[in-house]
């Protein structure tokens, strides 16, 4: 059972794993939290404070005044502390260490009767794509806790459909034969097995869209209508249906397959869409589809395929420190590398060193880049690029040099 409880990383000095002049030992605890209930604040919550090493001592604080200090008979590795009344509040603990006491553990906050957070709610690759009646579609809900009870809703409504596990914290819905009348918007949201105090709030909305390919083609435009767009430049691609009021959807086709780009609901018969600043990373076969939303729900055949390919490298990043003059040694530095495409791979370079100090790979159009436990070794210049190598093959430039500075004192 887990205590719903809101993480707060602050920085601090932090003896850390090995560096290429010593070896030190992380001495600063771990402090989490377990209760009965997420949702009650005066329900009892456990408070587990595990040391590096064993010890005797431990102390746990509340919004930074000491509340118990406990001195055991024999040495253990942690120790569990009993709250009750009302437990919402900052904590943090240490333990014992010689004659002294460790450094703080991190932050713990407990934040009372809150509703837990939304889940995540996907699709199946195959099903991100416009779907003929008959078809089956997996939606796969994961939740930031575990041993919970999923629910699957369109609208309003739950849809008790066959499910499927492989862990505690995710579930799979198998909708195995959809209908033309499936198509729309789906969510899931959790609550735990013994609690009936309420559900979680509902992810963010997964939509589906099915054609029987029953009605006329669309007519795909393109503006400018080259093939071969600038990069930078905005292409605005029109979508003309014989129907107004239909929901459209552009149709992206590349090596990973074919998936709905994007969906419009205009009040007439057309519909567009706009790529701007496009990239390399918009290099790809589109074509537009449309449905009527009224019974029997029947779709368009799909359009003409329009293909775009844009050359050169995407946009150059932008590198951001997110400290400002030196850095204290012992404390970690955060670059920021900022892009505009995502799910990429970004990487930090020290100038004058070929490889990598550090590769993350995000959905995002950015990702925080971090240097732990900073020596004089760190010091220096760095520069950050992305690249991706699928569905696109492409990698950008290097951002603008920005200045590490690290100080013992």
């Amino acid at each position: 059972m887990s205590m719903l409880v809101v993480f707060l990383s602050l920085w601090g000095i932090s003896l850390g794993p090995v560096t290429e002049a010593a070896t030190f030992f992380e001495t600063q605890p771990l402090l989490w939290a377990e209760s009965e209930s997420l949702l009650e604040p005066s329900a009892e919550v456990t408070l587990t404070c595990q040391a590096r090493l064993g010890t005797v001592d431990f102390q746990l604080f509340k919004n930074g005044v000491v509340q118990e200090t406990v001195h055991l008979d024999a040495p253990a590795i942690k120790h569990q502390f009993l709250l009750t009344g009302d437990t919402r509040g900052r904590y943090r603990c240490r333990s014992g260490l010689s004659e002294s006491w460790t450094q703080l553990s991190e932050l713990l906050e407990l934040t009372g009767p809150t509703a837990p957070p939304p889940p995540a709610l996907r699709l199946d690759r195959e099903s991100t794509q416009v779907l003929r009646p008959g078809s089956k579609v997996t939606f796969t809900c994961v939740a930031p806790l575990s041993g919970v009870q999923f629910q699957l809703r369109r609208g309003e409504k739950e849809l008790l459909v066959p499910r499927s596990s492989t862990s505690p914290d995710r579930i799979f819905f198998h909708l195995n034969k959809v209908a033309l009348g499936d198509g729309g918007h789906y969510t899931c949201r959790y609550q735990l097995h013994d609690n009936q105090n309420g559900w979680s709030g509902d992810s963010e909305p997964v939509e589906l869209i099915l054609s029987n390919e029953k009605l006329p083609a669309p007519v795909f435009t393109a503006e400018p209508s080259s093939p071969n767009p600038e990069p930078g430049t905005r292409v605005r691609l029109r979508c003309l249906a014989p129907l107004e009021g239909a929901r459209f959807a552009l149709v992206r086709e590349d090596r990973g397959g074919r998936c709905v780009h994007r969906f419009q609901s205009p009040a007439g018969t057309e519909a567009h869409f706009e790529l701007r600043n496009i990239s390399v990373a918009d290099s790809a076969n589109y074509s537009c589809v449309y449905v009527d939303l009224e019974p029997p729900f029947s779709g368009s055949a799909p359009s003409t395929r329009l293909e775009l390919r844009v050359d050169g490298p995407p946009p150059r990043p932008q590198l951001r420190a997110t400290w400002s003059g030196a850095v204290l040694a012992g404390r970690d530095a955060v670059l920021r590398c900022e892009g505009t495409i995502p799910d990429v791979t970004f990487e930090l370079l020290r100038e004058g060193e070929p490889m990598a100090v550090k590769t993350v790979h995000t959905r995002e159009a950015s990702a925080n880049l971090a240097l732990i436990f900073l020596g004089p070794q760190h010091a220096g210049s760095y520069r950050c690029r992305y690249r991706s190598s699928w569905p696109n093959t492409f990698e950008s430039e290097l951002s603008d040099p920005v200045e590490l500075l690290v100080t013992e004192s």
